[in-house]
């Protein structure tokens, strides 16, 4: 048992030490019953009174309903504190996985994280229930039922010994390749997952491209490896219980021959061959559930291992040791000499700007020039790999990351939107779901005309990634949901690219006058949406080229003077293709 694994399990030892003294109990009744069934047949073999076996009877029946009073309270400790130690595991895979910045889930596929968060923690769950379960019991069963059998007869109990030993053998020759295969089960279904899951995110590009049909072979040969590694898994691990099978029925066979010949010998007595026979049924269910356990362990394991790769993963991106925590952040940005690499490829080179608190400033630029990274460092969804950046003097990574981002309302190039209400979805992020601000928030990106016009307002459910909404609501919907944190720094990334240049002016005066009194930053590959900043700043290949207002920048005629033009010229195509019949 790995040592994350044995910490939980001992943060329950309480359950789990009055469920071996339930167990040992359980199994305390259990032995006394082939001892009264040995009474009873002495007995009447010996003419003893009716009223001699009535009692035994009894006995027999009171001993019964008392053990399985026993066994269901041990049974309830042992595995409540199973499902107690998978329900902390998953909230702690959960809230590791919250806690790891941005590149892990880039490098990571989905469906595997999820097949983690589902399968194998279903399958540690077993472990530290059924399995610790049925391995103690088995051990008390196989030491009590063991020794009353020598008590009985030591040459008969060394024949049953000697037999039972050969279920070591069959768990050291199956034990591995059941293990090992497991895995490759577990790593098939994480593939088949992420298949899905991708797949089904993606339905309207599948659709769109008409590869159903492509997608569905695919999947079916995925899904067929998964079903070859199952059946060889199932076909290893079949082969227990068999084996179990085989070797109690020699153990049975030996003990009615050699146990027959010592009642007829006159060494024991029948009462005694019936308890010894007991005993042998009572090591049946452990011996078979050795088995079964052999494999819930291995696959309990293997599936361990599989969450503490996660677990053991740090976040390159996390709080400070000692946090700064600001009252409320100004919005001075500043980048010094900030650089920046993605797998060793730079991005950005050697970027100096100074934004003071209360600024408007636009960055414009290629696509490819590095917009997107830059003022994804202000909230530290990445870190620079070269220089600072400082937001009112502070170097962000000094920063609390709760201060930092709380302080920061960032609308990304992809609208994302939760599969919940529209309301749920503009207050996100809000103590207690303030639905006011979220209301007004809606009127200021101009969403709140669209939304009254839906049968359920703002309770208006959105579907998965929003898919019940346009592009364009989308987008306002995520404008919205920035806004309405009262954000001190605002980060808008291309937010206005899917609606309409009218919708866009709308949206853009009642932006300045939220803009105007905290500190915002414009990504847009529209002139119409940055020519009003107070300072626009040109990126190319990683560098910052060029920096001014929009008329300076114009009749500096340099890389922003070309993207205008460009712009200009394409804004006139448009218009003539229109107008032709």
């Amino acid at each position: 048992m790995s040592r994350r694994l044995h910490a939980y399990v001992l943060g329950h030892r309480r359950a789990y030490l009055i469920g071996f003294a339930l167990s040992l109990l359980s199994t305390g009744l259990s032995v006394t019953n082939p001892w009264v069934l040995r009474l009873a047949v002495d007995g009447i073999r010996s003419g003893a009174a009716p009223r001699l076996l009535v009692g035994l009877a009894a006995a027999y029946v009171g001993i019964a309903l008392t053990g399985g009073f026993i066994r269901y309270h041990w049974r309830m400790k042992m595995l409540g504190a199973g499902r107690r130690i998978e329900y902390e595991i998953r909230n702690d895979y959960f809230a590791h996985l919250q806690r790891m910045h941005q590149a892990f889930f880039q490098h990571t596929r989905t469906g595997d994280l999820m097949a983690r968060a589902i399968n194998d923690l279903n399958t540690i769950s077993r472990l530290v229930g059924v399995g610790i379960m049925h391995s103690f019991n088995t051990i008390f069963m196989f030491t009590a039922a063991g020794t009353l059998m020598f008590a009985i007869d030591r040459p008969l109990a060394l024949v049953v010994l000697g037999i039972l030993p050969l279920v070591s053998l069959v768990f050291v020759l199956l034990g591995r390749r059941i293990h090992r295969q497991y895995e490759q089960v577990q790593e098939q279904f994480s593939t088949l997952s992420a298949r899905a899951q991708e797949n089904f995110s993606g339905i309207r590009v599948v659709k769109a491209f008409a590869q159903e049909s492509a997608e569905i072979a695919t999947f079916g040969a995925i899904n067929r490896e998964y079903m070859t590694r199952s059946l060889r898994l199932a076909r290893t691990s079949g082969a227990l219980w068999p084996a179990m099978t085989l070797i109690l029925g020699g153990a049975a066979a030996a003990v009615l021959w050699q146990g027959g010949q010592a009642v007829v010998a006159g060494r024991i007595t029948l009462g005694q061959l019936v308890q010894f026979f007991g005993y042998l049924m009572m090591l049946s269910w452990p011996m078979i559930a050795l088995g079964w356990v052999a494999t819930i362990v291995q696959q309990g394991l293997a599936s361990m291992r599989r969450i503490e790769t996660i677990l053991d993963s740090r976040p390159v991106i996390a709080e400070p040791p000692d946090p700064v925590r600001p009252e409320r952040l100004r919005g001075e940005i500043e980048f010094r000499d900030v650089s920046f690499a993605y797998n060793g490829v730079p991005v950005l080179r050697g970027i100096n700007l100074r934004i003071p608190g209360g600024a408007t400033v636009a960055i414009v630029g290629p696509t490819g020039s590095g917009k997107t990274t830059l003022v994804s460092l202000i909230p530290r969804l990445f870190d620079p790999t070269g220089g600072a950046v400082l937001v009112d003097g502070i170097d962000v990574r000094r920063l609390s990351l709760p201060v930092l981002r709380g302080s920061i309302g960032l609308v990304p190039q992809e609208s994302f939107l939760f599969s919940d209400t529209l309301e749920g979805n503009l207050a996100f992020g809000l103590e207690g779901g303030d639905g006011s601000r979220a209301r007004e928030a809606a009127e200021t990106a101009r969403l709140a005309p669209e939304i009254a016009g839906f049968p359920l307002g703002y309770q208006t459910v959105v579907g998965e990634r929003g898919v019940t909404l346009s592009g364009g609501q989308k987008q306002r919907a995520t404008i919205a949901r920035a806004l309405a944190r009262d954000p001190g720094i605002l980060i808008l990334d291309d937010a206005l690219s899917s609606v309409d240049t009218r919708t866009e002016e709308e949206i853009l005066q009642a932006l300045r006058r939220f803009m105007a009194t905290r500190t915002s930053l414009i990504i847009s590959h529209r002139i119409s949406t940055v020519r009003g900043a107070d300072l626009i700043v040109v990126l190319g290949d990683g560098r910052i080229v060029e920096q001014g207002t929009h008329d300076a920048l114009l009749a500096a005629g340099g890389l922003y003077a070309d993207l205008y033009q460009k712009q200009l010229l394409k804004e006139a195509l448009e218009a003539d293709e229109a107008s032709t019949p």
